[in-house]
């Protein structure tokens, strides 16, 4: 009886090792099996200053939570205040000598053309007007010569008595008249040289104001371009002064603090590494024999030590479309001709359905049903 006992025990056992093995190869005929998976998150951030500087404030603990444009930590902006309030007063008194020269500009330049085309035309008019006179000069020249030898002529007659006193007389007066005239237009000559003198000095000071006008020009464009080039300084201190402060990207809980304050910090050194627990998302290494039948969409299972009493709904989002060591920085090298079959992995993303208690960094056991 015993030994009947004995051998439907040993039977039972082996019926149920073999549904054990039958529903095993079963399942992993159906499913893609792998413990090569870990819980990762689209949103996991190392936090640093733009600049260096002098960390006078930390606002936050390790794993506390925080919204995003929250204050985090805070740099002594006091250098980059003063530097920025020194630029602002060379910029403005820049400008104020940029005004001054504008309107010293401004001065000479509604005058200028005006002057210049009066001081020409009062060239121009003088140097007609003397061409003219110089021949009347000397046609005035020529009588009055004439009319002196007339006189000389008309003295000898009267002496002689052969004509009246009257006639010497009306020549006399004409000579007289002539060199008068003569002198008179003499006098006008020198006249009209003193004005043209004076129209070309105002001709060479409107070509003085022409050019001190054009420097005036040349020192306002070089100032404007001095104080656009301040103006971009201060652009830059100003996002400096900025940048003094950190403010968090996206809600989420502090995984780690790196430095307390006071502390000094240099530009890009690390201070906080923010997540995002709800951006969670699984990363399974799968080997190439175990790709068939895998397509997106396809639903999964997801298991966790972390939390062991719960079963995790996933969909395949995404299959890589190499495998995880096609990038490697240490290629293999095959040209010698010695070649050995690796097991390739491939990089499978899972969505998960719900994220109840899992955190970024955990290991999984996952379960991808095939096609």
């Amino acid at each position: 009886m015993r030994k009947k006992i004995g051998t439907l025990i040993i039977l039972g056992l082996i019926a149920l090792f073999l549904y054990q093995g039958i529903r095993y190869f079963y399942y992993h005929s159906q499913n893609a099996v792998t413990d090569a998976a870990f819980i990762k998150s689209d949103r996991l951030a190392t936090l640093s200053f733009n600049i260096s500087g002098n960390i006078i404030s930390l606002l936050k603990k390790e794993n506390e939570t925080v919204k995003k444009g929250e204050l985090l930590g805070i740099i002594d902006p006091i250098d980059l205040s003063i530097a920025k309030e020194e630029l602002n007063h060379r910029i403005q008194s820049m400008d104020a000598q940029i005004q001054t020269l504008v309107l010293q500009r401004n001065r000479l330049s509604p005058t200028l053309n005006l002057q210049t085309s009066i001081a020409a035309k009062d060239m121009e008019s003088a140097d007609s007007e003397t061409t003219a006179l110089k021949h009347q000069i000397k046609a005035a020249q020529e009588r009055a010569k004439k009319l002196s030898l007339d006189e000389k002529r008309y003295a000898a007659m009267l002496e002689s008595r052969l004509i009246a006193v009257s006639d010497y007389e009306a020549i006399h007066l004409q000579s007289v008249i002539a060199q008068q005239e003569s002198a008179s237009l003499e006098a006008k000559l020198s006249s009209l040289r003193a004005t043209h003198s004076k129209a070309k000095n105002a001709v060479s000071l409107s070509s003085l104001n022409e050019k001190q006008t054009s420097e005036l020009d040349q020192q306002i464009l070089s100032m404007s371009g001095q104080k656009k080039a301040l103006e971009s300084s201060l652009r830059d201190l100003e996002n400096k002064v900025g940048y003094t402060r950190l403010y968090a990207p996206f809600d989420g809980v502090i995984a780690k603090k790196f430095v307390n304050a006071p502390s000094i910090s240099k530009q890009g050194s690390p201070v906080y590494a923010l997540t995002d627990p709800r951006a969670l998302y699984v990363e399974v290494l799968l080997s190439e024999k175990e790709l068939h039948g895998l397509k997106v969409g396809n639903k999964a299972v997801v298991r966790t030590e972390g939390v062991p009493d719960t079963q995790y709904e996933a969909r395949v989002e995404s299959i890589s479309a190499t495998s995880a060591s096609t990038f490697s920085l240490v290629p293999r090298d095959i040209a010698s001709g010695e070649f050995t079959k690796l097991d390739q992995r491939f990089i499978i993303r899972l969505k998960l359905k719900n994220i109840h208690d899992l955190r970024a960094g955990m290991g999984a056991s996952v379960a991808i049903a095939r096609n």
